[in-house]
Order: structure tokens, then C-alpha cells, then sequence
């Protein structure tokens, strides 16, 4: 069944009411941080992914940040920041970048429902999964630029073109 068929009248749903519906469909962990942001874990391949949602009514946006730890030695920055740029070519919906206070990697999407427009639950469950889907595609790549050295353009050839599985 599309998780479409699951809601009826969603005109009044809280964009992050409908993300807790989510998470709940696909038995993620999640906490509901307060009216306007969720998080939630997501098992990926590699790893467990942070997944969080939060409903900004100032821009209407719906904000995904979707993160990992990282923790390259200082060395490989360099070459670490040249490898998010190249990702980050090749990335049309989001974008990778570095927050290197909490040795964090991060993918970021906003979803901007400005004019009183309305998320689906499609549209948001695709949202999540595309994150999570970015950064299993490149995280192989990530760690061959941190700790094997390589270079970006060479650790970029090992991204795979789509994920296997499911998030």
C-alpha cells in the first residue's frame, strides 16, 4: 500500500506530525523534539544515520539533515573538502557538507511549501530515503579520501550509481 493511501483529509496534518507517521510506518526509532522538529535513526548499509525533520513556519520550508560521524584526521581536510565539492556536483536534490565542531557529515534538503502548499507522505518518505540513499552512495567514498588516502577523484569512481536495498 503507497503510504498515500494511509491518510485521507491531510490538509491540516502538521508537516512533522506526517514525518512521525512516517518513521512510525517504517518502525524507525525517532523522538519527537517538539512541535516543529523529529528525530529518528535510519539503518543504512554502512552505518545508522541521524535523520532529522524540522518545520520552519517563518520560510515554509521543511529542513532534512541527515548526518553521520567523521572524524578525518586534520591532514586529510583538504582533501575532504574537495571530495564534498565533487559530491556535491553530482548531487541535484541536497547537498553534502562538513560540520567539523561536532565531527559531523551531513546531507542537507530543503523542502520549500511556501503558499500554504502541503507535503505528501510520499513526497516526504522519498525525501528521507534520498538522503539516506546519498549518503550510502558515498560514503565508501568519503572514507577512501580520509583514511586510505585517496584521492577525491579516485575515491569518487567507487560511489555506486544507486544504493542497494531500502532505507
Amino acid at each position: 500500500m503507497a503510504l498515500s493511501e494511509q491518510y485521507f483529509d491531510s490538509d491540516e496534518l502538521h508537516p512533522i506530525d506526517l514525518v512521525e507517521s512516517i518513521a512510525t510506518h517504517h518502525a524507525w526509532e525517532f523522538d519527537r523534539l517538539g512541535d516543529n522538529q523529529i528525530a529518528m535513526a535510519v539503518e543504512g548499509q554502512w552505518r545508522t544515520y541521524a535523520v532529522t525533520l524540522a518545520w520552519s513556519e517563518y520560510d515554509e520550508t521543511l529542513r532534512l539533515i541527515c548526518t553521520y560521524e567523521c572524524e578525518p584526521p586534520a591532514a586529510r581536510l583538504p582533501a575532504m573538502y574537495e571530495m564534498i565539492n565533487s559530491v556535491n556536483d553530482q548531487c541535484w536534490a541536497g547537498a553534502f557538507t562538513w560540520w567539523g565542531e561536532q565531527n559531523l557529515m551531513v546531507y542537507r534538503y530543503g523542502l520549500v511549501l511556501a503558499g500554504d502548499q502541503i507535503a505528501g507522505p510520499d513526497q516526504v518518505d522519498t525525501m528521507i530515503n534520498a538522503a539516506v540513499l546519498a549518503c550510502e552512495r558515498y560514503y565508501p567514498a568519503f572514507q577512501l579520501v580520509t583514511w586510505a588516502e585517496q584521492s577525491p577523484k579516485d575515491a569518487l569512481q567507487v560511489a555506486m550509481t544507486e544504493a542497494y536495498g531500502r532505507a
